[in-house]
């Protein structure tokens, strides 16, 4: 009792006082930092911290606008979208994301490269924005995706449409295809407006049509949870689709040329002379524009360039060939409307033609003997051009050439096309500082030398020559419409200018293609039909210089070597509905090779009107 007295005669309440004001001050401090930090959170950091908060739990989820159809001139469907599903993952809500893309590896069986890749933009990218991680998987693997959703956190599954190429490589260089946009192709002006990962035409009518094929993309706010699963749908814009393209293309007639053209490499074009309207359009070999939407492969796209024969290139708009015979019909326009030479001035041929210390040989050794324009024409006499092209000089040649179109752009709606070369002294001394040779003439007055021209180009030309002497531009676009059917904008005939060439020459003119196909001897004999109808020019343009007396088979040199075979034609004579240029690259002689390929093509077509008629 008297221990306890003490302790309580000891107590010094001064102490007790001083222990108590400490405490008092520790607890006061402590709640002055807990309502300092609140300020600082609510008051100074509150509108981020808000938008922090709605990022986790509401996302802005961009929605793909569909791109525009494309149709044939019968409203035949060319190019369609079908649903893609792609993965992604957003890192914030992954949070480990390499041990979800480690599951998502071993799930979707994703490459060693891809792995990296994807692995280096998960780290360097904002931790909202989604990263694709796979592109257009099937539909086995999304099964396994979706089952595995909640070992996969942050995993998001987007239906994207990808295009889809009906035709495959039927018309691949008409359409072309689509990727993804390139970070060069955003620094420029046409893609203004344009954000990264937008899908954009690459190549052919996708590329110079993008932008009305595109559409505007939406979007949809989406409530998720902490693991990033969508839970509910706030609100949104929806996309709006693209418009629709109507070609002049049509889809049977291309599938025709496509057939008969088999597995040669080269070109066949088929236009509607009294209108510019190209109705098909085949370059072999071609590719499947599909691989493209379905993302291609390093391998295939290193196949794809470094195949010699070339299979992406559009040879109908951007190849380049000497003309070959073909080109006679420049050169005898000309001699015409130049009052040089009349329908029945001759020419006698022994079979060469002596320039300089050079002699130049026609392609029939014995020669044609005395010819006049007509069967000059019919029988492809070189002789006769010779003398024509001697009087013509380069440059009356290069004067004539350029108003049948030779030497521009045709201003088709595709990409990539080339304008040729007409040669002039001017050029020669330009290009190579050397004045021009008489013997150059004399092998341009045959289509030979320096002189290239492209396929659409020819073809124009003697379009004009079917239909009296207008030069059209050449349409592959009918119109452009919505979704609904409404004309957006339409692409009628557009007549260039007038060839001055008068309607008598032209007269003449058309009469020897006749002859060339129907008359007897006549270099075009293979096209020839019961009903006597068809037009037409051979053409054998040389790839390089061989000796003036070698007379070797075609089968005998090498594939490189061999000459190109060409064939232009039209028909009906009295009334031109179809005008068709086939060339085969290194096929040899253009009557033999190139026309019986013609021939089919001109009886499809007429078979195919016969066939519609009735329906």
């Amino acid at each position: 009792m008297s221990g306890k007295q003490n302790r309580l005669t000891n107590y010094d309440p001064v102490k007790f006082r001083k222990k108590i004001q400490v405490i008092i001050w520790l607890v006061s401090l402590a709640f002055f930092l807990l309502i300092a930090r609140l300020w600082y959170l609510q008051v100074v950091r509150g509108d981020d911290l808000r938008k922090r908060s709605e990022n986790n739990r509401v996302r802005i989820q961009e929605i793909k606008p569909l791109r525009g159809l494309i149709m044939d001139t019968h409203g035949n469907i060319l190019v369609d979208n079908q649903s893609s599903f792609d993965i992604s993952i957003i890192p914030e809500a992954a949070k480990d994301t390499e041990a979800v893309m480690n599951k998502l590896t071993n799930l979707c069986d994703l490459g060693e490269d891809a792995i990296s890749c994807k692995k280096t933009s998960l780290k360097s990218g904002r931790p909202f924005v989604p990263v694709r991680i796979c592109k257009n998987i099937d539909r086995d693997k999304l099964a396994v995706v979706e089952t595995n959703s909640m070992d996969l956190p942050g995993v998001v599954v987007d239906v994207v449409p990808v295009r889809e190429y009906i035709y495959g490589e039927m018309m691949a260089h008409i359409l072309g295809y689509v990727g993804n946009i390139s970070s060069s192709e955003l620094g420029r002006d046409i893609y203004s407006g344009y954000r990264s990962n937008d899908i954009v035409g690459k190549y052919g009518i996708e590329k110079s049509l993008d932008r009305y094929l595109k559409g505007k993309s939406g979007g949809e706010q989406v409530e998720v949870d902490v693991a990033g699963r969508r839970l509910n749908v706030l609100g949104g814009i929806k996309p709006v689709s693209g418009y629709n393209v109507v070609l002049n293309i049509d889809a049977d007639l291309q599938k025709i040329c496509r057939n008969v053209f088999q597995e040669k490499a080269g070109t066949a074009i088929v236009m509607d002379p009294r209108t510019g309207f190209v109705m098909a359009m085949v370059n072999m070999p071609s590719f499947d524009p599909n691989l493209f939407s379905r993302g291609i492969s390093g391998d295939r796209w290193k196949k794809l360039t470094a195949d010699p024969l070339c299979p992406l290139q559009n040879r109908a708009v951007s190849g380049q060939y000497p003309p070959g015979s073909t080109y006679k019909m420049v050169v005898a326009a000309a001699a015409l409307e130049e009052g040089l030479i009349t329908e029945n001035t001759e020419v006698f041929c022994n079979g060469t033609y002596r320039m300089g210390d050079r002699t130049f040989r026609c392609w029939k050794k014995r020669g044609h003997g005395m010819a006049n324009l007509h069967r000059a024409i019919v029988e492809s006499c070189d002789v006769y051009f010779y003398h024509l092209g001697e009087m013509l000089g380069v440059d009356k040649l290069a004067e004539y050439a350029g108003k049948f179109g030779f030497g521009y752009k045709t201003g088709i709606s595709l990409p990539g096309e080339k304008k040729g070369l007409v040669p002039t002294k001017e050029w020669k001394l330009r290009r190579y500082r050397e004045p021009w040779q008489k013997g150059e003439t004399t092998s341009l007055s045959i289509g030979q030398g320096f002189t290239l021209v492209t396929p659409l180009q020819l073809l124009r030309a003697y379009c004009a020559i079917a239909n009296g002497g207008i030069l059209y531009k050449p349409r592959l676009i009918k119109r452009i419409e919505t979704t609904d059917g409404q004309i957006v904008e339409e692409f009628p005939p557009e007549k260039e200018r007038i060839v001055p060439v008068s309607k008598k020459n032209i007269d003449i003119l058309r009469y020897a293609l006749w002859g060339v196909v129907n008359e007897p001897h006549g270099t075009g004999w293979a096209l020839k039909r019961k009903e006597r109808d068809v037009c037409g020019k051979t053409g054998t343009a040389q790839v390089i210089s061989m000796r003036e007396d070698t007379d070797a088979d075609v089968d005998d040199i090498q594939y490189q070597f061999r000459d190109h075979a060409l064939f232009v034609c039209f028909a009906p004579y009295k009334d031109p509905a179809i005008a068709i240029l086939v060339i085969v690259e290194h096929g040899g002689h253009g009557g033999s090779v190139a026309a019986p390929i013609a021939r089919r093509i001109v009886d499809g077509y007429f078979n195919l009107e016969r066939k519609r008629e009735k329906m």
